[in-house]
């Protein structure tokens, strides 16, 4: 009964959240700050999926442009890694992702960016444009370098695109990690807690294109460290919680 509700609601919600971020998107299309606003607007859903979600961003904004770094584990990012979405920062995304009902078109006119990942040479064209775009307009972006969902497999190896964009852009890398949210389950009262850190900066100034690879596994070693730390930590706490 308690899935049949949730699904009840959430259906209603995203479709409002739909109606309102695409007439939002269409007054001001492609502008800097629309997806933290609409990013905001979809954490606030986590109450409702019986999720207790725990922020921990630095207590001064970090000023752009920097490359944010995240993992993804499954659908339920959309409800919790937005609540750590800067402003001025959009995200990449597979350009199949613009052939998706209503979330494609406002996925574009949000001001995210979309990409050709079947296609590495337009793919490395694009990341260079990218990386003058976010020079120029001082704009951060928001990427997922695994580059698919991990399900519950832990962090996966990190694509080295999102690496080589950082040191053409002489942009900071920041590491953001989300606890595992792989044992929500809509049918169950309490999803426990979900712990969101966005880490120091990495910085990439004195870096060439070559070591693009190098620092994306050692990002991926401190990401799957301060992974490991969170899923004992949001254990205990949705311990306490029950």
């Amino acid at each position: 009964m308690l899935l049949v509700i949730r699904c009840l609601i959430l259906a209603v919600l995203l479709a409002l959240l739909f109606v309102f971020s695409m007439v939002f998107c269409v007054v001001r299309p492609r502008h800097r700050d629309n997806v933290h606003v609409l990013a905001q607007i979809f954490s606030k859903v986590c109450p409702i999926l019986g999720i207790k979600l725990v922020l921990r961003l630095p207590k001064k904004h970090y000023e752009g442009p920097n490359v944010y770094v995240a993992n993804h584990q499954n659908n339920y990012d959309i409800f919790t890694h937005t609540a750590a979405v800067p402003k001025g920062t959009v995200s990449l995304g597979k350009k199949s992702l613009a052939w998706m009902p209503l979330f494609g078109q406002i996925y574009w006119l949000s001001g995210n960016i979309l990409i050709n990942r079947s296609n590495r040479h337009r793919a490395v064209s694009t990341m260079a444009a990218v990386a003058e775009k976010m020079k120029k307009n001082r704009l951060s972006v928001w990427i997922f370098p695994e580059g698919t969902r991990s399900r519950g497999r832990g962090l996966l190896p990190l694509k080295s695109g999102a690496f080589h964009t950082a040191i053409a852009a002489n942009a900071p890398v920041i590491p953001v990690v989300a606890s595992s949210q792989n044992n929500i389950n809509l049918n169950r009262w309490n999803n426990g807690t979900v712990i969101i850190e966005m880490l120091a900066p990495i910085e990439t100034q004195s870096l060439t294109k070559s070591d693009a690879r190098t620092l994306a596994d050692n990002v991926f070693e401190i990401m799957k460290v301060k992974l490991n730390d969170l899923n004992v930590e949001a254990d205990k706490l949705s311990s306490n919680k029950r």
